[in-house]
């Protein structure tokens, strides 16, 4: 990668990058996760190693495994409820809320360009064991493609460029999401199907127990958002799923 430079001690650890090299690595990785979140929601694709866990509340929960790689994928079809409208909770500060209510921060930390910019999401004391105290530094890109299919794509930055972007501060610790994202697709009668993914790594920061009982906790989260969606539509229909 050109234009990068080691900081101050440690050098093996931290990485100080310029913009233009941080806007080309952040689009190139931001691009590869747009494309397997595509991928992912091909109804028409087979199931390429997907493996259908349960249906819940309207839900399809499914995972593939690669080696250590869990990847979870949520399915579900949005009633009366418009892309423009599903999109709006579809980001990764809404997210992270539903993950752990006590996100003490949420903030950007650079716009890259209009629909790229880096997040930095951190929970606080009163979180889970699993958030308490860790924070992430993310980045979050928003595409419209051709056909008018919403994606949103999020995932951390590597730990040294991270690291030279925002050092880690007192206790916090620093938290690895590989991959996740929403594909939100248009159909009639200002409804839409959402699809979500999310990779994890279980030989990183997430303990083996709760992967196990992460397709429980998917379905609460996506719940969640469903019904702030629902919310926020001004007719507030009634028969939305």
């Amino acid at each position: 990668m050109s234009n990068l430079t080691c900081s101050p001690a440690p050098c093996s650890r931290s990485w100080s990058i310029s913009e233009d090299s941080l806007r080309r690595y952040v689009f190139y990785a931001s691009e590869n996760c747009i494309q397997e979140l595509l991928s992912a929601s091909d109804s028409q694709s087979g199931n390429d190693g997907w493996k259908i866990l349960g249906i819940n509340n309207g839900v399809e929960i499914s995972k593939r495994c690669s080696g250590s790689l869990h990847t979870f994928r949520s399915r579900w079809l949005l009633k009366s409820v418009s892309p423009e409208q599903f999109i709006t909770v579809a980001n990764a500060i809404d997210a992270a809320r539903q993950w752990d209510r006590d996100l003490v921060e949420a903030r950007y930390i650079k716009d890259l360009e209009d629909n790229l910019s880096i997040i930095r999401l951190r929970f606080g004391d009163n979180s889970k064991p699993l958030f308490r105290n860790r924070e992430f530094i993310v980045y979050e890109r928003r595409e419209t493609m051709d056909d008018g299919t919403l994606v949103v794509a999020v995932a951390s930055l590597p730990k040294e460029i991270a690291a030279g972007l925002h050092p880690k501060q007192n206790n916090a610790i620093r938290g690895l999401l590989l991959q996740s994202g929403w594909v939100v697709e248009k159909l009639d009668h200002d409804s839409c199907m959402v699809t979500y993914v999310v990779q994890l790594d279980p030989a990183g920061w997430l303990p083996k127990c709760f992967v196990n009982r992460f397709n429980t906790k998917l379905v609460m989260i996506i719940d969640n958002l469903k019904k702030q969606a629902v919310l926020s539509s001004p007719t507030n229909s009634d028969d939305s799923t």
